[in-house]
């Protein structure tokens, strides 16, 4: 069994993600610390994004283009 600390590879992978993300949302113009507070605050729709196979830039380019 794992220990509780351990994250799964799903989880991980989805972390790796949203960093590549964050990668494409500073060169849209947002700072580090703005693009990683709208992952959070997104958090749910990344997730989907992530499940649904969108590539980062993909996602981040969406998110952009949110209302």
């Amino acid at each position: 069994m794992a220990k509780k600390d351990e994250l799964d590879p799903d989880t991980l992978a989805l972390i790796q993600w949203c960093t590549e993300v964050e990668v494409f949302l500073v060169a849209a113009g947002a700072s580090l610390r703005e693009a990683q507070n709208y992952i959070e605050e997104q958090a749910e729709w990344f997730t989907d994004q992530f499940y649904e196979g969108l590539m980062p830039e993909e996602a981040a380019k969406a998110s952009l283009n949110e209302p």
